[in-house]
């Protein structure tokens, strides 16, 4: 990640009953000037942002309001429309921690990156078949065609930290459930939770 240059502060969105994964993928339409001034300047600068839960009714003390840990995104791709509004695709990057609000026309703040890396190495191997198998799981009552690319999808992951952030944000609905399992910083924990909430079927 360290690659990446991820910047120490950042615009974030407020999205209610919103959570994005690392490795998952977020279609945003762009229309408050607020969010339209962060978007330029993320796209005049390293193209990152933030997407974090707004928890309730917006207040001027964003620390108030807002879930403690989001995800750096990276724009993949974004269109200006001719009202001045912008579509795009947000590519989650990793965890993120917001330490301090700023103050700034738009939801920016001082972040802390929050690593996810599964140990014991040694289990590896097994965390991942059993991700996969859950992936079989609840992908059991989909279209053949669907559940066949997602399944193939799941198997070319080969980390299993990566692996249960993408089966969240494919699988996963609850937004309670999404940002909890977000803030579990033990990789091996969310794995475990993973396997636990879809070993029945598909999640409710």
């Amino acid at each position: 990640m360290s690659s990446l240059n991820i910047p120490q502060t950042c615009g974030v969105m407020l999205l209610p009953d919103c959570t994005l994964f690392p490795h998952g993928g977020l279609p945003l339409h762009i229309y408050e000037p607020r969010y339209r001034e962060m978007l330029s300047d993320a796209l005049h600068g390293s193209c990152f942002f933030a997407v974090a839960r707004l928890l309730g009714k917006e207040k001027d003390d964003l620390k108030r309001c807002t879930a403690p840990m989001g995800t750096m995104g990276l724009v993949r791709a974004s269109r200006e429309l001719e009202d001045g509004t912008s579509n795009l695709l947000l590519h989650g990057v990793i965890r993120v921690r917001f330490t301090e609000w700023l103050d700034s026309p738009y939801p920016k703040a001082r972040i802390e990156p929050v690593p996810s890396v599964f140990e014991p190495e040694s289990q590896s191997r097994a965390a991942l078949e059993a991700l996969q198998e859950a992936a079989e799981t609840v992908t059991r009552e989909l279209p053949g065609e669907v559940r066949d690319a997602l399944v193939a999808m799941t198997a070319q992951i080969d980390d299993p930290s990566i692996l249960a952030d993408v089966m969240a944000q494919q699988f996963l609905n609850k937004p309670d459930e999404r940002q909890e399992l977000l803030e579990m910083e033990s990789a091996a924990a969310r794995v475990a939770w993973i396997c636990k909430k879809f070993e029945s079927g598909a999640p409710q």
